[in-house]
């Protein structure tokens, strides 16, 4: 079967499977797959302050990251909500990164603004370079991943098909996140989401480091307190026909506490999503999206 197109979304105009999303998910978790991310945005910083200078930014400790090992990071705005998730690497010469194309312009406005007079560069590099979910056991950040200059994107394909390797949709990247609880920005997030609610605490942040813009409220609920919602994986009904779209209401005991972030049907989870609930809500709880009802498994703990 032809590739079958995202039609909307953050993933749109990618590929969302080839008619057999079931036996891709299988491929992926075997090692055996990779996939075309090319619709995501590429971002370089070169110069010699690039590594102080987006570490003294991010909540992730970068200077310590190994030349050619990717990480992710967040940046936060002052009350320590979520602005940006970022996949990024350091080849030595420059940091290369990665973001969803909806917040790239975003990202990299606010870099420029922030460059003062150190030397960095910020470069859009997203037409000449594109993302790749490369072949490989899945780790902990969604990867591996791969950067591919445009002009060979077709050399590499090539080679993957030659090596026995199985194209995958995003369909199947989709599952395999949301079945090990990771959040993905504008899907997970609102406009109050901060990095404790999320699981991002020692994934995305680190826990040590020196400031950054929003530290305060990240220490200050980590030692002192509960954020006051969790994510959570959600094993829906099974016997439902609809899955339940993105930003619909979770109800529990007739009132709203939450909403869905992202959903699919996992080849062997069946349809699960991840959403975003009140902490306070009871871990046992069977909770209702539209009719669909839903248990949880804890991602973030409720105390």
């Amino acid at each position: 079967m032809s590739a079958v197109l995202v039609e909307s979304g953050l993933d749109a105009g990618a590929i969302w499977h080839f008619g057999e999303p079931n036996q891709e998910q299988r491929a992926l978790a075997a090692g055996t797959a990779w996939a075309d991310l090319s619709h995501r945005a590429v971002i370089t910083i070169s110069g010699a302050d690039r590594t102080k200078w987006l570490n003294d930014m991010m909540t992730q400790e970068l200077a310590t990251i190994p030349k050619g090992a990717w990480t992710q990071t967040l940046l936060l705005d002052a009350q320590g909500h979520i602005e940006q998730h970022l996949f990024l690497v350091d080849d030595g010469e420059s940091i290369w990164i990665h973001t969803e194309s909806a917040k790239a312009q975003e990202l990299i406005s606010y870099l420029n603004k922030m460059k003062f007079m150190l030397d960095v560069a910020v470069q859009d590099r997203t037409a000449d370079f594109a993302v790749l979910r490369a072949p490989g056991a899945p780790d902990s950040i969604g990867g591996p991943y791969a950067l591919v200059p445009r002009s060979e994107l077709s050399e590499v394909v090539n080679a993957f098909s030659a090596a026995g390797y199985t194209q995958v949709g995003t369909w199947a990247l989709e599952a395999e996140r949301i079945a090990a609880g990771r959040a993905r920005i504008l899907l997970e997030t609102d406009h109050k989401s901060i990095p404790n609610e999320l699981g991002f605490l020692h994934t995305a942040v680190h826990m040590n480091k020196g400031c950054y813009r929003g530290q305060e409220t990240v220490a200050k609920v980590f030692n002192l307190g509960h954020p006051p919602r969790r994510l959570v994986l959600l094993h829906l009904d099974g016997t439902m026909v609809h899955m339940p779209e993105h930003g619909a209401k979770v109800v529990f005991e007739g009132k709203e506490i939450g909403f869905i972030g992202s959903m699919s049907r996992h080849y062997e989870l069946g349809p699960i999503a991840l959403a975003l609930i009140k902490r306070t809500v009871p871990i046992d709880a069977t909770l209702d999206i539209d009719g669909v009802y839903a248990t949880q498994e804890v991602l973030v703990p409720a105390e």
